[in-house]
């Protein structure tokens, strides 16, 4: 019989995925009308995103034959779609000519990172089975020093260029950044209404950059498109 914890966490986690996709859609039009590769990290970021939070989907529904080893998968992807995004901003104001190459080596140097812990992984998952709990730990915390290097960066190019938009992406870092240490508490003392409230204000923060995103990419691809025709 499916436990209604389990099924809540998985509808949170379903609804959570729906918008980083949605991300995905809207973060790729700057690179399809431009063709500047710094534009390629948010939407696939978003991409791995979506992925971590579909396994997590699969990981609350599964019998628990295959729990433990897609908790690992979704806990490595989680992390690696924060750590793309910090690149992501850390190299998005850099002059393109003097960076492009440190950026494709960075990116590089993810996938390679992330293909080999998928690869070992897959190879030998008895090695990981013992140390989810302290792995998980030092996870969510890469993963709040990344969602706070953003919320810091993104609050100080609104602050250069203030925009009543563009206040709100800071904002909903901070809160999938709080929800970050609130699955921290949650890996730590087991307390599951920190689980839920990490899920909440996950999808909370996703919801502010879904709208954002769609005010900024796709009704300006509009206005443009219309000028165009014109």
């Amino acid at each position: 019989m499916l436990n209604l914890d389990n099924f809540t966490l998985a509808l949170l986690d379903a609804a959570s995925a729906v918008f980083c996709f949605l991300l995905v859609w809207f973060m790729a039009k700057p690179y399809r009308f431009t063709g500047d590769r710094r534009y390629v990290g948010l939407p696939f970021a978003f991409s791995f995103l979506g992925v971590s939070l579909s396994v997590g989907v699969f990981r609350y529904l599964e019998p628990n034959v295959f729990v433990n080893f897609l908790r690992w998968i979704q806990l490595f992807t989680q992390s690696y779609a924060f750590v793309f995004l910090a690149v992501t901003y850390y190299f998005s104001n850099k002059e393109q000519h003097r960076t492009r190459l440190l950026l494709d080596l960075t990116y590089a140097a993810i996938i390679i990172v992330a293909s080999a812990s998928y690869v070992i992984l897959i190879i030998s998952p008895a090695n990981f089975l013992h140390s989810f709990i302290a792995v998980d730990g030092y996870m969510r915390i890469l993963n709040i020093a990344c969602l706070s290097y953003i919320a810091v960066y993104t609050l100080r190019s609104h602050v250069a260029k203030p925009d009543p938009k563009t206040i709100w992406i800071p904002m909903s870092y901070l809160l999938l950044d709080f929800s970050q240490y609130s699955f921290l508490i949650m890996a730590i003392d087991s307390e599951f209404a920190a689980s839920i409230g990490g899920h909440f204000l996950r999808i909370l923060g996703l919801l502010i950059l879904v709208i954002v995103a769609y005010q900024t990419f796709y009704t300006s691809t509009k206005k443009y498109v219309g000028k165009e025709n014109a």
